[in-house]
């Protein structure tokens, strides 16, 4: 059990990190602390605060202005380190902040290069330490069908069982029809993954049809059964498992 207490809302409650954390912005460190809080600004992954003596107070530009948000009266700055510049990018929390939050930074994700969680990299926003992703094998037989065409057959899948999302099916590439794929530019960012090495359009009877497929070639250390394999969103493409025609799931990728 937390020692901080719960806030206003369900989607305010705040737990300390127990993993160091750093951050850095061209090259400079902004920050390094193993006395983070996790604050769930809402329910899907939490935001880090960061106590103010584990900060490089001298990149930090005050703009000398506030900003009053659920979580208290945040006193706005600026990081600058050289020539590279990220206005608005930082909320200093004073007294009035909810309890745990005094003489807290909260800095926007985006603004800051290279985000660390021990000497693991991370991207997109913290990990929610209550979701898990696990990369499972499997001898389930995998074939993959957009518009009765067959893209790719495995009898050798990985499994990605990954909280809030249904099941991947990532297939050998020896598996996949690559004569339907269409290299594309799109590029992604996972926190519990990592980034994506590439994605794929694919193309069917004349029609392409973009970002359906992607690869990650360097995953995180818990996902490297996956490395170099393809994966196919479920929500776009139809999927036959051991005989049985799986419905196309709705999420925020459908």
């Amino acid at each position: 059990m937390s020692d901080f207490p719960k806030a206003n809302g369900p989607d305010d409650r705040i737990e300390p990190v127990p993993r160091r954390i750093r951050a850095y912005l061209a090259g400079e460190l902004v920050l390094d602390t193993r006395r983070a809080r996790y604050v769930w600004e809402w329910p899907y992954y939490p935001q880090y605060y960061v106590p103010v003596d584990d900060v490089n107070r001298t990149i930090l530009i005050d703009e000398h202005r506030t900003e009053r948000i659920r979580c208290g009266t945040g006193r706005v700055h600026g990081l600058r380190v050289g020539e590279t510049s990220r206005p608005s990018s930082v909320r200093w929390y004073g007294t009035d902040a909810l309890p745990g939050l005094d003489d807290t930074l909260r800095f926007e994700w985006a603004a800051l290069d290279n985000w660390f969680e021990e000497d693991e990299e991370v991207f997109v926003h913290p990990r929610n330490p209550y979701a898990r992703v696990d990369a499972i094998r499997s001898t389930r037989h995998v074939r993959v069908e957009l518009d009765g065409v067959v893209l790719a057959e495995s009898a050798s899948p990985v499994l990605v069982f990954e909280t809030g999302l249904p099941t991947r099916y990532y297939l050998n590439q020896t598996e996949v029809n690559l004569g339907h794929l269409v290299p594309s530019r799109t590029t992604s960012s996972c926190p519990y993954k990592g980034r994506t090495s590439r994605y794929w359009s694919v193309r069917v009877n004349g029609t392409l049809h973009p970002d359906l497929a992607w690869s990650y070639s360097y995953p995180t250390a818990a996902l490297l059964p996956i490395a170099g394999l393809i994966s196919f969103y479920n929500e776009k493409v139809d999927l036959i498992v051991d005989g049985e025609r799986l419905s196309r799931p709705e999420t925020h990728f459908s």
